[in-house]
């Protein structure tokens, strides 16, 4: 089954992002950076969420970023589905850190259950038949939403329309250049029809 072992965020200070990510969120190889000057502005077409566990592990995520410099979209809080906020690193990416739970069950941690990369998609059901003709494998399917089924993936990947996608993460759905990333992955190289480049996951 396909999997997606990396993302690479490609960002004007490589040295900088690293620091970043490692103050905020602890990530590790799942999310990686190089350098780029590629020209972009506005949306990008792309969201990161890491999902945890309980809404004081949000809480701590979200305190991390912004003492590392990320700027607030969404202030964390309680909503129909759980407890989140969204915010936006240095170098431009979209960060949202939630979770289904509405109470703690425990100390606060710094534990990431799941790493999702939602992609925004022009034609929602062009591009799911695209990702199943290039062998995914659709989990759930409804409306603008599509969520691949990926279970031993380090990186899981969703579909959303733009516009919903923006709103999602309290941005404008505007957008133009370059998405600033590239999927790692034993399924590429290929490149999806709203631009988004796969490659050859790297050890």
């Amino acid at each position: 089954m396909t999997s997606i072992e990396s993302v690479t965020l490609e960002v004007a200070d490589p040295t900088a992002a690293t620091a970043f990510y490692a103050a905020a969120f602890g990530l590790g190889a799942q999310v990686r950076v190089r350098a780029s000057e590629a020209p972009t502005a506005g949306f990008r077409g792309f969201t990161m969420s890491l999902i945890v566990s309980q809404p004081s592990t949000v809480s701590s995520l979200i305190d991390t970023a912004l003492a590392a410099g990320a700027s607030t979209l969404k202030p964390v809080q309680k909503s129909l589905w759980g407890y989140g906020g969204v915010v936006q690193a240095p170098d431009g990416a979209i960060w949202k850190v939630a979770t289904s739970a509405r109470k703690d069950t425990g100390p606060a941690t710094r534990q990431i259950d799941q790493i999702v990369l939602l992609v925004a998609a022009t034609d929602v059901a062009a591009t799911k038949r695209f990702y199943v003709d290039h062998g995914l494998t659709v989990g759930k399917s409804f409306g603008k939403y599509v969520e691949f089924a990926m279970p031993s993936s380090p990186v899981k990947l969703g579909l959303y329309g733009r516009r919903a996608l923006a709103k999602d993460a309290g941005v404008s759905p505007d957008g133009t250049g370059s998405h600033r990333l590239t999927i790692g992955s034993d399924a590429g190289p290929f490149t999806d029809p709203d631009g988004f480049a796969w490659e050859a996951a790297s050890v």
